[in-house]
Order: structure tokens, then sequence, then C-alpha cells
């Protein structure tokens, strides 16, 4: 079985030492994601925006491993403050509306006190 590994270009990636996303068996595995706007390197404060850029991150991967955010079957969002998931749900609706994945929410902290959404991804290979 081949793999593959996708980079995002993202900084966290190298310091870390984590691909953004794997792709194998038919699978694309993405992984926790923050709301950097990579290009900028800049975190916006709200957290509707972060979900946003952090949703753009993760389909950008996803469609350079072949797949799409349609093809998601499995959803963990990771937040520090429980009630700010609700606020991002007009986004997550809209995105996985034809996806409909399975999904977990957990409250963590994350790796800085200005993250306030993480989302990790699986999906499959578009066919």
């Amino acid at each position: 079985m081949s793999v593959r590994h996708i980079s995002t270009g993202s900084p966290f990636e190298e310091k870390i030492g984590y691909s953004r996303a794997v792709v194998a068996g038919g699978w694309v595995f993405v992984s926790g994601t923050t709301g950097y706007d990579y290009a900028t390197m800049t975190l916006p404060e709200d957290v509707v925006d972060q979900c946003r850029n952090t949703l753009a991150t993760i389909g950008k991967a996803l469609e350079e491993a072949g797949s799409s955010l349609d093809d998601v079957v499995r959803v963990t969002y990771i937040l520090p403050d429980g009630s700010d998931f609700e606020k991002c749900w007009p986004v997550t609706s809209e995105v996985f509306a034809k996806a409909k994945p399975a999904a977990t929410m957990v409250i963590a902290d994350l790796m800085e006190a200005a993250m306030k959404i993480e989302i990790e991804v699986t999906a499959r290979l578009s066919a």
C-alpha cells in the first residue's frame, strides 16, 4: 500500500513533525487543523472566522489528496470553550450539508490560547 503525505506549508508541520494529511488505502486522514491563514500566518480573533479558515485549509488538503469535503465520513471538533461551538454551526452545516459525517465535539485546551477551534477529518478518496 502506498502512502502519500500532503503539506500546506504550515511552519508547524515542520517544527512538530507531521503532515497536514496522509493518503493511504483509499482514505485521507487530515490532521487537527486550526484557523490560521497560512498565506499571512494570521489567526482571526473570532471563532467563526477561525472555523471558516480551518475548513478552507482542510478542503485544500483534501482536494490535493483527490478527495473533497463532500467525501468526509468523520469529523472531530476540538474547542477550549464549548459555548463557542454553536456559533460555528451555520458554517459546519453548510460545509457538510452533503457529507453529513459522523461527528464528535471535544472540549480541550489547544496549543495556543488564541486558537478557538481545531478540526480533524477522515475522508474517502473520491470515486
